[in-house]
């Protein structure tokens, strides 16, 4: 029996994952094209991960071991959409998987939102990374003030970057503008709001715990915050892992006395923007103070009519994120993902979903390993019963790509780029500096490719 052809939308975590699950069948056997928009692999590890946690990056390791399999190739630089489309690949394999994740932020809809000085988060973290559609973007860092919304791991990731000092950037992937940016910063105070009481934060422990140990910030939390209600006290009681042992380290935060560091962090909890005010940027933001009311099962954040206003320069939302509708697949806008039934896409042949796109964003990266085996026993119990048939032998991919005149990255090509990063960043003590402008990623990406079908063959 002919090895099935896979095509796999994405290469974050989701993707890598189920890249990973299909080149381990043995019955059938599998190939597997990773396909990015960009020129580069790994998704969030690569451009979502702060910077300083290079722990977290490592990860990317046990993709590349994916990558080392018989069967496996890489093509960066294809859109779905733009350099093919959805329909072309159905005819070049059996089935997709896409693995694109949540790529735009939910929005706030309050009066003020896009003034000058008002990002998503995902921007600025998009920038600090090194993505090379965001290093356009001039954030204006000269305020004393900076706000971020949400309570998350994202949210704490932008307070904390915000915070660093010259030392603790330098051993760090962030890129030389931002290094520059942040340490020359005007910066001296970042308020984090949360809607929810300091039990609801989605944060998780040891995030929080970081902020403590900078150097150069101390973590105001005022005792007024962590005062709970009677569902809170419940539900504090019933998560004993998470919830207890953030509200156990904003204790500590509260009872600390301010070392007298250049930054201070305050963690603010029930309270909402209502609206950013400003005439041609960000000035301030309104914000309204918050009672946690009780809804059936859930605990929710209601308005209590107390207003305050906080003066800011600089105001990054995170307050979470949604996916984006690819053409010809079906696509749920209220939920923000593609509809699937445990992965299974539904109204599309041969089309099948893992990652945030499939479930929503939820979850840290280990989570899109059982997320993406779910789908991928699903598609590979369909290939069994003959259900992924291709109309007709269509083209290889290349050929396809070719015909169009699309310049892509191979796995070669990415590791390309990879060496010339890890190079440059070498003799500076630090794991990389990124190639960050399209056309560079795509010029050392760049080599003379074989005319024939570069896949890596299985072992007889």
């Amino acid at each position: 029996m002919d090895a099935l052809r896979v095509a796999v939308v994405g290469s974050g975590p989701a993707g890598s994952y189920a890249a990973d699950a299909l080149l381990k069948s043995e019955e059938p056997r599998v190939e597997v094209d990773l396909l990015d928009r960009l020129p580069t692999p790994w998704g969030l590890v690569r451009l979502g991960v702060a910077p300083d946690h290079e722990n977290i990056k490592a990860v990317s390791r046990a993709f590349e071991k994916t990558a080392a399999r018989p069967g496996f190739r890489f093509f960066g630089n294809v859109e779905v959409g733009s350099t093919v489309g959805h329909e072309e690949l159905l005819r070049v394999y059996d089935a997709i998987v896409y693995t694109v994740g949540a790529q735009t932020d939910r929005r706030l809809g309050i009066p003020g939102e896009d003034l000058p000085g008002s990002w998503a988060a995902t921007e600025f973290v998009a920038w600090y990374n090194g993505h090379p559609d965001f290093q356009h973007c001039k954030f204006d860092l000269s305020h004393e003030r900076a706000v971020v919304v949400g309570n998350g791991n994202v949210a704490i990731d932008c307070a904390r970057m915000l915070a660093l000092t010259a030392e603790e950037l330098a051993p760090t992937d962030t890129t030389d503008e931002a290094i520059a940016a942040i340490c020359g910063a005007g910066v001296k105070e970042i308020v984090m709001l949360g809607r929810r009481g300091p039990v609801q934060a989605a944060f998780t422990p040891p995030e929080l715990k970081e902020l403590g140990e900078l150097a150069g910030a101390d973590v105001i939390v005022e005792p007024r915050d962590l005062a709970l209600d009677a569902a809170s006290r419940r539900a504090l009681d019933l998560d004993r892992e998470r919830a207890r042992r953030n509200y156990e380290l904003l204790e500590e935060f509260a009872a600390r006395p301010p070392a007298g560091k250049p930054r201070r962090i305050a963690l603010r909890f029930l309270v909402s923007p209502v609206a950013i005010l400003g005439g041609d940027r960000v000035e301030a933001v309104e914000v309204v103070r918050n009672e946690l009311v009780e809804e059936g099962d859930r605990i929710v954040a209601r308005p209590t009519g107390e207003l305050e206003v906080i003066p800011a320069g600089l105001v990054l939302r995170s307050v979470g994120y949604k996916g984006v509708p690819l053409p010809g697949v079906p696509f749920d806008e209220r939920s923000g993902t593609i509809p699937n039934e445990r992965g299974r896409a539904a109204g599309a042949e041969r089309t099948y979903v893992a990652g945030w796109i499939k479930r929503g964003p939820s979850g840290v990266i280990g989570t899109n390993k059982k997320d993406a085996t779910e789908t991928v026993e699903l598609l590979l119990e369909d290939a069994r019963g003959g259900r992924l048939v291709r109309a007709h032998d269509g083209p290889s991919l290349e050929d396809l790509l070719d015909a169009k005149g699309a310049r892509y990255v191979d796995y070669a090509g990415w590791q390309a780029i990879d060496a010339a990063e890890r190079a440059a960043g070498e003799p500076l003590g630090r794991p990389r500096v990124k190639l960050t402008a399209w056309e560079k990623l795509l010029e050392t990406g760049a080599h003379k490719r074989l005319p024939t079908d570069r896949r890596t063959p299985f072992a007889s």
